[in-house]
């Protein structure tokens, strides 16, 4: 199995955008109403945000290529809540569903979490839709614990989910 994880880089943001909508996709389709997962999967949109976020050097980006191709994706940067400060944020993970469960997401998960904790941060949060058991399972499988904290975002409860470095 070929694998690397590099960081991202100018010219990423079609694979980061594909990956990402491919997954909502499949991950949200029985969490989120239709219309918002539409929205929310626009791929010009998703493009858009990431040339921005590349272009703005703004937080932490991965891919991961497997079998020559871009498969798995990560972002993270400082906590964007203020409950949270002094953490950092595990934004997102995404991958293409046709190769979920091959162990591409742990690997991910294992250089970011190895890469906050050469940044300085002894806790990393994330937030999950409180219906998205597999990705629940995901994280408790990698040390992750629920809080107490929960917000409602596209329509669907969300829950914060913290581990220690």
């Amino acid at each position: 199995m070929e694998m690397i994880i590099r960081k991202v880089q100018q010219g990423d943001e079609a694979d980061l955008a594909y990956i990402q909508t491919e997954s909502w996709k499949a991950a949200f389709k029985d969490i989120l109403d239709p219309e918002t997962l539409t929205r929310c999967t626009d791929i010009e949109k998703a493009t858009d945000m990431y040339r921005t976020l590349l272009e703005e050097n703004k937080g932490n980006g991965y891919v991961l290529i497997a079998e020559g191709k871009p498969h798995c994706i990560a972002w993270w940067d400082a906590a964007r809540d203020a409950d949270f400060a002094g953490s950092a944020e595990l934004i997102c993970i995404h991958s293409l569903p046709d190769k979920w469960r091959r162990g591409y997401g742990s690997r991910m998960m294992k250089q970011v979490l190895s890469d906050i904790k050469v940044a300085g941060y002894s806790e990393v949060i994330l937030w999950v839709f409180k219906e998205n058991l597999r990705a629940i399972a995901f994280y408790k499988a990698l040390g992750f614990s629920a809080t107490e904290h929960e917000k409602t975002g596209l329509g669907a409860v969300e829950v914060c989910y913290s581990r220690t470095l």
